[in-house]
């Protein structure tokens, strides 16, 4: 059967810099895809690839059987793309969105009509078709995004972080709504979390890239038991002996105990073998077991151990810090790095200030961002001042007070 996602050796440069390193590997037909990695991995750079919004330097993706360069309206008719942001118009309704992007990608009015009934259903949004987008929770808002990228019947789905910033509640809804929507029309999903839980859970494979480079791929069981780590007995005892925590820590492969005897938490470096020895030591001691939990590796442990593994091999030149300084040096978005470093003294500046008014006239030879003349007058603008200076950027120059306030 043809991979719904084929990619191979594919790299992004941009100029000295490479941000995806010949990458490889496939999707399955019907599979859930989970890509993880660290901020600065490349994972959002892949994706733009496989959606056709950045050609690839060198190596070939095809995704749905089209070659994501020579056939990129085609790749863009099998796919659905939900994005990090929440993109939806916020003055329309749940339903006119839907209506909206139906009508770009050219679904018949009578069709349209159907799939928008379908799939409001599939997310449980019927009753606020009418709803501003506005009026709606975060979780809601999420789901208004998840059906209009399904608008078209796309065969393949790229999530990009779906459930960031909602709670645990909607979350779960998020990832129950998803199982259903992909069992009931056939498709295959990529997606990109920091969850490892919501990997662990909704993905059938997973990718784990990092520095532009792919360093597992496997099951999320698969790459759990390769990571050797330690497991941690959580146990309720009834009627404990005297030194009771004495006699657990003498238990093979233990390595800490702690509690106060009735309920206690284990750490141990065999997790089977010491569950065995206890129980086996409680019935002896005469000691009742009311509740026995163990808790294994998880993908946080993959994620952090490949990490290890690629600071060591930079010889002291350590994860994130060296990420971050080799994009901003030759990545185009390392000018979002001097932006935010000069809102920090922006910051500074202005706690040191005094709560003194200061006003400035703009005028058409000397007119500023508001950053500009905020760090000139050691303090930063209110709110609305900010909005008129940033009219009177583009249009008639106009009068613009600012305020300092200490931070």
């Amino acid at each position: 059967m043809t991979p719904a996602i084929d990619v191979d050796h594919i790299v992004k440069q941009f100029g000295t810099f490479t941000a995806v390193k010949g990458i490889t590997f496939s999707v399955a037909q019907g599979e859930i895809f989970g890509l993880l990695g660290p901020n600065g991995a490349g994972k959002s750079t892949l994706i733009r690839m496989l959606t056709t919004l950045l050609p690839p330097t060198s190596g070939a993706a095809r995704v749905n059987g089209y070659d994501v360069v020579r056939q990129a309206d085609d790749v863009r008719r099998s796919i659905g793309v939900i994005p990090q942001a929440l993109t939806s118009d916020l003055e329309l309704s749940v339903e006119e969105n839907l209506i909206i992007f139906a009508k770009l990608y050219g679904v018949p009015s009578a069709k349209r009509k159907r799939l928008i009934d379908e799939l409001l259903k599939a997310v449980e949004l019927s009753e606020w078709r009418s709803a501003p987008v506005k009026n709606l929770s975060g979780g809601m808002r999420r789901r208004v995004e998840i059906a209009r990228g399904l608008v078209h019947e796309p065969r393949i789905f790229f999530l990009d972080e779906p459930t960031t910033g909602l709670d645990p509640v909607s979350r779960s809804a998020v990832w129950e709504m998803l199982r259903s929507i992909k069992a009931a029309r056939d498709l295959t999903v990529l997606l990109t979390t920091h969850y490892m839980d919501e990997a662990d859970k909704l993905c059938d494979r997973i990718a784990i890239v990092d520095h532009g480079e792919l360093k597992a791929l496997d099951s999320p069981l698969r790459l759990k038991m390769s990571v050797p780590d330690k497991n941690t007995l959580e146990v309720s005892f009834n009627n404990t002996t005297p030194a009771w925590n004495e006699r657990l820590k003498a238990l093979p492969f233990v390595d800490t105990v702690s509690g106060d005897g009735a309920i206690v938490r284990i750490h141990t470096s065999n997790g089977p073998a010491t569950t065995r020895a206890l129980l086996d030591v409680a019935s002896e001691a005469g000691v009742g077991v009311g509740a026995l939990s163990v808790q294994s590796t998880t993908l946080d442990a993959v994620v952090q151990a490949d990490a290890l593994t690629v600071r060591r091999r930079r010889a002291g030149c350590t994860g994130r810090s060296a990420r971050d300084e080799s994009r901003c040096a030759a990545h185009p978005s390392g000018v979002l790095a001097s932006a935010a470093s000069h809102w920090v003294s922006i910051r500074a500046s202005a706690a040191r200030a005094s709560a003194s008014s200061v006003s400035c006239r703009s005028s058409p030879s000397s007119r500023r961002w508001p950053a500009a003349r905020t760090d000139r007058h050691g303090g930063r603008p209110c709110a609305r001042a900010s909005k008129k200076a940033a009219r009177s950027f583009s249009g008639k120059p106009r009068r613009t007070a600012f305020r300092t306030t200490a931070t």
